[in-house]
């Protein structure tokens, strides 16, 4: 029977999961098929969780397949779910095939696109993600900032920006505020949704959302693409890794040991998923009282540990400052008016556009020579 045996499983690589677009069998869903003496098969099917709300959907797809397959008299299914090293194989696997065929966004090629990420909830998360927009936007780039985080967006208020979101050539346009030289271009939920109002929404519904804000929305503008991600590794955080297989991942964490193991977590979904993670920060590190005295009120060096177990640089601690609080309250981030605040955001403002994620053309070594040229003939000008 190896002969049915194949050919079902050939046939069945034709099926896609119907959320990642690709082959059930390239993902590893599909385990050990038998075939008995009366043409009986039975397939093993794996999910990626038990209560997988496409479930019904790839049962009906598994079927109608293989009871085409000549030779087969009866189909049945021995449904379970993937290990953990079944599910980071199968987000590898999902990842280099949208890395491949990532669907159209209006990005242009080569824009970089970072993900704040935590693991949990309460560190500080869309305040760094508003902040690091501001400091970059003040470089002289247009930054697209896209709050992912559905259910507890509040960049619109963080930033000061308010709707309604226009609509032009089919795409929803961002709103846009200066900074500086620069401009932030902000996507929100918060523009579509009363701050107050609860989303009942969960699994595809939420997708489907973040799906529209990034592949329905005019980003063409942008220099940079910043996503405020929800805390943890749930759908909005596979989704993105689908429709934009080339971002890198900033993870934010407190001092505080929960704090770093969860955000590590988050840093082995990214990996796990083939996404980049090139830098930790590390928030409320510490607050100095006006006597100068420093007080760690969430332990201290959790950054650092996080940074050197994942192998990239700390990129900031961040101290605990009422300047925080109150910019964000007011829709006037702190990098602003907080010298502290500002002076720290501006290093890794410089330090992404140099060295992480330089802007579309400043990539490449040419690029980069071909800078440093230009910039010694016009002081070479300047100097006569």
């Amino acid at each position: 029977m190896s002969e049915l045996t194949n050919a079902l499983r050939q046939r069945l690589s034709a099926v896609r999961d119907p959320e990642l677009g690709a082959s059930i069998v390239d993902l590893g869903m599909i385990g050990e098929i038998t075939v008995d003496d009366q043409g009986a098969a039975l397939i093993e099917v794996f999910l990626t969780t038990s209560s997988c709300p496409l479930r019904t959907q790839i049962e009906r797809d598994v079927h109608e397949a293989a009871r085409v397959v000549d030779g087969i008299s009866h189909v049945a299914l021995s449904i379970g779910v993937l290990s953990p090293d079944g599910k980071a194989e199968l987000l590898r696997t999902a990842r280099q095939i949208a890395q491949s065929h990532a669907p159209p966004t209006t990005l242009r090629p080569g824009v970089p696109v970072l993900a704040i990420t935590s693991g949990k909830g309460g560190v500080g998360k869309s305040s760094v993600t508003a902040n690091l927009a501001v400091a970059i936007a003040r470089t002289g780039r247009k930054v697209g900032v896209l709050d992912a985080d559905i259910w507890g967006f509040s960049l619109p208020r963080l930033l000061g920006v308010a709707g309604p979101v226009e609509v032009s050539g089919g795409k929803m346009l961002p709103i846009t505020r200066d900074f500086g030289s620069g401009s932030i271009h902000l996507l929100s939920m918060g523009f579509l949704a009363e701050e107050e109002q609860a989303l009942l929404w969960r699994g595809l519904i939420v997708q489907k959302a973040v799906a529209q804000f990034l592949e329905d929305a005019d980003w063409s503008e942008v220099d940079y693409l910043i996503i405020d991600t929800p805390p943890g590794t749930g759908d909005i955080a596979m989704t993105l890794a689908r429709l934009l297989p080339t971002t890198q991942h900033i993870v934010v964490t407190t001092p505080a040991r929960a704090a770093q193991r969860v955000a590590a977590r988050a840093a082995d979904f990214a990996r796990k998923s083939n996404v980049r993670v090139v830098g930790v920060i590390e928030n409320m590190s510490g607050f100095a009282c006006e006597c100068g005295e420093r007080h760690d009120l969430f332990g201290i060096d959790g950054g650092r540990e996080l940074a050197e177990e994942l192998h990239v640089p700390l990129l900031a601690e961040i101290p605990l400052r009422s300047t925080v609080a109150h910019g964000g309250d007011v829709g006037e981030p702190s990098v602003m008016s907080d010298v502290v605040i500002s002076r720290i955001f501006d290093v890794i403002a410089q330090r992404i556009v140099d060295e992480i994620a330089p802007p579309v053309g400043a990539q490449g070594c040419s690029a980069r020579l071909l800078q440093a040229v230009e910039s010694a003939v016009a002081a070479n000008d300047l100097s006569r």
